[in-house]
């Protein structure tokens, strides 16, 4: 409680469970420990709160005194005062209902005289009030007083939460008698302490003291039970673990207030289900709500898991005051290998066919009181016996937990026919310790093998022979037969032929011998490397039938069956021959020793090749040739050149080497033109080089047939010319005398028929030109055979000039000017009148031919 001037009250009353002891230090700052006379019933905390060390049992009639003592840290100067131990029904805090008397607290004198007394201005106690009171209300907690209210009327008020600030209305004070009242029960786990501040003022509103703060403790009471964090616990233990075992942990918690013994929680075991080998497998820590193993035999394979309910209980565990809440803990007993896995069979059984690879023979089944799918359940086969050669493998079925006999390599029933087999099958993970695998953990495998009619096999494979080449046909080779592995089957082998790529081989279907059919040639494209491959078959008359394969190579060796040639067969030289010359190479399709080294020579003929020529030997496969003269005309020359190799029986050939001799710059490179058809161009090349010269000519053709027309389009639009324009516009001038060559284009047939030129029975009737003459009957011309003779022109001529010096009108002829040229007609007998109907241009014809003679 607070104390003025460092000084003690004298006595001080609380209640039996606890009371706090506040020390005003008067701004000295040091710190204070605090001591009792009565540390076995009572300990004083830190910060002055006095708990009952122990439960005490006294008479309510009389008080207990407890003398507390302050020691300053720095000075260890000291203070003492006295606490009043009071029943809590007479508590000066909470004082009964109706009694008007309050407590007033009193302080002692300082002891130590040598301090001066300071001025007191207020004396408030810390207040507890106890939470949950059923009142009445309001019900008065202390009464509070300034020294001045003796020489002048006081008004007194408090502030703060619970006064005048939210929640409010539940602290009130009567202003005339300073009386302070709680309004209404209160709740420590809503608010567990206020801290209100009191003022004093005159009746004008004046303060006379300063404010003071008024600390209001609530008192905890047990209203709050026990609250799990969770409902259900869930938990693991390994089967077969020991006592003492740590399994889990649960929690609760409290409301109330943990320092007192209503949030002081304890834990237990309430059951078990099932009470199985025991009903107490498991025990709880009381305060910590650790739970433990305390009994052997926990077997997953007979209790999988175990529900406990928890009970937890304030007041420290007391039956009789603490609350109680209940939680289920559900511990689930976890797998260990203690159970071996167990064949179902001491004998397993299959059967397989010969050469048959990855085949399941037999299935072999266990049985393990494991969790299943775990690796103390899983179960691993290994073959112990039986399979030295290692054809058969066990894997395990994933999802049934089955061996599974499986053949890994192909099996000879000519060889084995039946294999006895020990596995054994083990867990992923080793036993726990102390188990044994039993007896039946091992079992016996019986395969038995099943024959096939197995493919022939030619041996060797493939055959290799070495022949010399040019073998003649129906030559034998050799014999190459297949053997049948069904040795118990005696089946008859018949023998064909795959592949020949020559066709050079026949093979006997009966026995396998092999002859020619043609000459073996070592050269042939389809020798590669010496070696030819013809690959035969062998088939035998099993159900159902079986074949095989084999390869026969013959490796033929070479003989001197190839006349050597010049490489290249091409070459130039310069006319004068320095620098230049011609290297020559002799290629022969034989191998050494029927190849080089060659010797080569001129022919003998024609005469003039040893007298222009030169050959050298450079090596055994190389020579040159040169000019033997100064200078040679330019050409193309062949040069016939004798090669003979070294074969046993040599071979001679004349091979011809085509020169051509040209003119050569400073490098000697020729220059001429024929230097491009000695470089020699390709059949493709010259075809292309013909279709791009037909192509342009086409192309220029067409452009002159389409000026022609062009000039024909042009001169027919100016027969259409309008009369009235001037005549000087339309005429035609040209530069030399007859005309162009279109004058000239001229047609025979119109000679002999004039009247298909313009037909009037295709002109539309009543149409013409402005300049067209008049429609007059014209005379008939005699007709012409369409293929005249020559001779016929002349005459035919003469026979159309008489027709036209007879015609009055003058339009029996489209050239009507040759009826001048011999005609005894004169021109005054003629009626040029019908002019003036042919337009203006022939009107001044009509005048100058048809007047008078001057």
């Amino acid at each position: 409680m607070p104390l003025h001037q460092g000084a003690f009250p004298e006595d001080v009353c609380i209640s039996e469970q606890q009371q706090q002891v506040d020390f005003l230090d008067c701004g000295r700052g040091a710190p204070v420990r605090m001591e009792c006379n009565n540390p076995s019933d009572f300990r004083i905390e830190a910060d002055g709160v006095v708990y009952a060390a122990r439960s005490l049992q006294r008479s309510p009639q009389h008080a207990l005194v407890l003398l507390v003592k302050a020691i300053d840290g720095t000075t260890q100067q000291q203070w003492t005062t006295q606490v009043r131990m009071e029943p809590p029904a007479l508590s000066s805090h909470v004082p009964p209902a109706g009694n008007t008397d309050l407590m007033e607290i009193s302080f002692p004198s300082r002891r130590n005289s040598q301090l001066k007394r300071m001025k007191r201005d207020w004396v408030i106690p810390p207040i507890n009030v106890p939470e949950n009171s059923r009142g009445p209300f309001p019900q008065e907690l202390v009464r509070i007083r300034s020294d001045h209210d003796k020489s002048r009327a006081l008004r007194y008020s408090v502030t703060g939460p619970g006064a005048d600030q939210p929640p409010t209305g539940i602290f009130i004070i009567d202003p005339i008698s300073g009386e302070l009242s709680v309004n209404k029960p209160l709740d420590r786990e809503h608010i567990s302490n206020f801290h209100l501040r009191a003022h004093a003022v005159d009746l004008n509103g004046n303060q006379v003291e300063n404010p003071i703060d008024i600390v209001i403790n609530v008192i905890d009471m047990n209203d709050n039970r026990p609250e799990f964090t969770h409902q259900i616990w869930n938990g693991t233990v390994p089967e077969g673990s020991k006592p003492g075992t740590f399994v889990m942990t649960v929690t609760s918690v409290d409301k109330d207030d943990p320092k007192t013994a209503n949030g002081m929680l304890r834990y237990k075991i309430l059951s078990q289900t099932p009470e199985s080998p025991t009903s107490n497998m498991f025990t709880i820590n009381n305060k910590t709500g650790g739970i433990i193993t305390v009994a052997a035999g926990l077997d997953r394979e007979k209790v999988p898991q175990y529900t406990l309910i928890i009970q937890a209980t304030d007041m420290e565990g007391n039956p009789m005051y603490g609350l109680s809440n209940t939680a289920t803990a559900v511990i689930r007993i976890t797998d260990v290998n203690d159970n071996p896995p167990e064949f179902t069979a001491e004998m397993f059984s299959g059967e397989v066919r010969e050469n048959r690879v990855n085949v399941i023979v037999a299935n072999l089944t266990v049985t393990d009181k494991d969790q299943p799918n775990t690796p103390a359940w899983n179960a691993v086969y290994k073959i112990t016996g039986g399979d030295s050669t290692g054809r058969f493998s066990v894997p395990t079925d994933p999802t049934t937990n089955e061996g599974l006999v499986t053949v890994v390599k192909p099996i000879d029933y000519e060889t084995s026919r039946t294999f006895v087999l020990t596995v054994e099958a083990k867990n992923e993970v080793p036993l726990a310790r102390g188990i044994h695998y039993p007896h039946l953990s091992t079992a016996t495998v019986s395969i038995r093998v099943m024959d096939e009619n197995e493919s022939p096999y030619f041996e060797p494979n493939p055959k290799l022979i070495k022949l010399e080449e040019g073998l003649m046909p129906e030559s034998a080779l050799t014999i190459f037969t297949a053997q049948d592995p069904d040795r118990f089957m005696r089946q008859k082998i018949t023998y064909s032929k795959l592949s020949d790529p020559a066709n050079w081989l026949r093979i006997d279907p009966n026995t396998g011998r092999i002859t020619t059919i043609a000459t073996l040639d070592r050269e042939s494209s389809y020798v590669k490397n010496n070696l030819y491959n013809a690959t035969f078959m062998g088939l035998d008359d099993g159900k159902p039938p079986a074949n095989g394969t084999g390869t026969l190579q013959i490796y033929l060796l070479d003989i001197n069956d190839n006349a050597p040639k010049v490489f290249p067969q091409e070459a130039e030289i310069c006319e004068k021959p320095e620098p230049n010359a011609i290297n020559i190479t002799a290629v022969d399709g034989d191998l050494n020793p029927n190849a080089g080294p060659f010797a080569f020579e001129l022919a003998h003929r024609p005469f003039d090749v040893r007298r222009n020529w030169t050959i050298t030997r450079i090596s055994g496969d190389h020579a040159q040739v040169g000019l033997k003269i100064g200078f040679l005309e330019s050409g193309i020359y062949e040069i016939p050149i004798i090669i003979t190799d070294s074969g046993n029986l040599p071979m001679s050939n004349t091979s011809y080497l085509r020169v051509k001799v040209c003119q050569c710059d400073i490098n000697g490179d020729c220059t001429d033109q024929q230097h491009i058809m000695a470089a020699g161009l390709g059949t493709g090349a010259i075809i292309a080089i013909l279709l791009c010269i037909i192509i342009l000519l086409i192309l220029v053709l067409l452009f002159v047939v389409w000026m022609k027309r062009r000039d024909k389009e042009r001169q027919a639009k100016q027969l259409l010319i309008d009369p009235e324009d001037d005549v000087r516009d339309n005429i035609l001038k040209y530069d030399e005398e007859g005309g162009g060559e279109e004058d000239q284009d001229y047609d025979l047939s119109q000679l002999q028929q004039p009247d298909t030129l313009e037909p009037d029975a295709i002109k539309p009737v009543g149409i013409r030109r402005l300049d067209e003459r008049p429609l007059h009957p014209e005379p008939q011309y005699p007709m012409r055979s369409a293929a005249p003779h020559p001779g016929d022109i002349g005459d035919f001529i003469n026979e159309g000039l008489k027709a036209a010096d007879n015609d009055p009108t003058g339009s029996g002829s489209t050239a009507g000017s040759l009826s001048s040229l011999n005609s005894s007609s004169s021109g005054g007998d003629q009626d040029y009148d019908y002019l003036n109907d042919w337009g203006p241009r022939f009107r001044k014809l009509a005048d100058m031919y048809g007047g008078c003679d001057d």
